[in-house]
């Protein structure tokens, strides 16, 4: 392959990932509106969780059977990782995250879980010795303010220090779904099947603990009212398993494989854009003079990790890396897909 050949296969794998990213975030961001729903109309929090991931996987099974037909080895092989996922990437940060907010302000939460971006940069660089450069560590500032600025931390709220601890274990949780998403087998799953099988163990490790009591599970049937109408609860429970879990994970993993877990999570950032963005269509919330400004933060920060991930970051000569090494880092690093 030509040079130009190579540099134009490197953008269409970065484009396709960016465009992965960005669903993924806008899908991601409708979660918000669909719970809350629910939540109002008398379900617990474990219960919404639940719904969202088991009907999600329901969703999944038969285009991950399609997939996996013939190679169900592959499944077997990968077994490790889909428990890890099932429990780091899925389960945990929702759980983290909704016992955070019934304790601190949700832009608190939001801005502790999402320090998640930083354990990724961090991780890489203990892991793989990928040292963040000058204009990393400034694009993730600049992002980090961002948020701040969108989410307005500084308005009152009083600090539990329990519910710090819960959003700081979502942090943990979100990292853990962009470094797992990149794969780490040498044949990883396919994004559905990835996601499939993790929402299903992580469907049946809820629903025990919720059988055990563990976790309390509250459901009704009762109309629930979502964007200033009246209708049944299985509207935001559609909702909240299609767009925001199946369309969500799957295209997530799409993005993490093609940009590296780094790109991906400063990219995920843009959710609290799409979540003003909504909220300013659906229900005529204004954002203010600072959210605007910290969306341009947010967006500054992201294009100067982009730009970054486009230099060349190793001397000629350097170690190669492994397969699993390479499906963390960026396409841009590792020559592409």
């Amino acid at each position: 392959m030509t040079v130009l050949g190579t540099r134009a296969a490197r953008a269409a794998t970065g484009s396709a990932g960016l465009a992965f990213a960005v669903l993924s975030a806008a899908t991601f961001s409708t979660s918000g509106t669909f719970a809350s729903a629910l939540n109002g109309a008398g379900w617990s929090p474990g219960a919404a969780v639940l719904v969202r991931i088991g009907v999600a996987a329901l969703i999944l099974t038969l285009p991950a059977v399609i997939q996996l037909r013939g190679r169900w080895a592959l499944l077997r092989r990968n077994a490790r990782a889909v428990a890890a996922y099932s429990l780091l990437a899925i389960a945990a940060p929702q759980l983290c995250f909704f016992n955070a907010v019934t304790r601190i302000p949700v832009g608190i939460a939001l801005l502790l879980e999402y320090l998640g971006v930083v354990l990724v940069v961090g991780w890489l660089w203990l892991r793989h010795g990928q040292r963040p450069r000058r204009l990393t560590v400034a694009g993730g500032a600049m992002a980090i303010a961002g948020l701040a600025m969108v989410l307005d931390v500084a308005g009152p709220g009083r600090i539990n220090p329990v519910g710090v601890v819960w959003a700081l274990l979502g942090a943990f949780g979100l990292a853990s779904f962009f470094l797992l998403s990149a794969g780490g087998e040498r044949e990883p799953l396919p994004p559905i099947v990835m996601a499939w099988a993790g929402m299903c163990a992580a469907t049946a490790g809820l629903a025990a603990a919720g059988w055990t009591g563990l976790l309390p599970m509250t459901a009704s049937t009762d109309s629930v009212r979502l964007l200033g109408h009246q209708m049944s609860w299985i509207v935001p429970a559609l909702g909240l398993s299609l767009l925001a879990a199946v369309i969500a994970y799957v295209a997530g993993i799409g993005a993490v494989r093609r940009l590296g877990a780094k790109l991906a999570s400063f990219v995920s950032l843009s959710e609290m854009l799409f979540g003003i963005l909504f909220a300013w269509l659906l229900l005529a919330q204004l954002p203010s003079a600072l959210q605007f400004l910290g969306g341009a933060f947010i967006i500054g920060g992201v294009a100067m990790v982009r730009l970054d991930e486009l230099r060349p970051s190793r001397a000629p000569g350097s170690p190669a890396r492994s397969p699993a090494q390479q499906r963390e880092l960026a396409p841009s690093q590792t020559g592409g897909r």
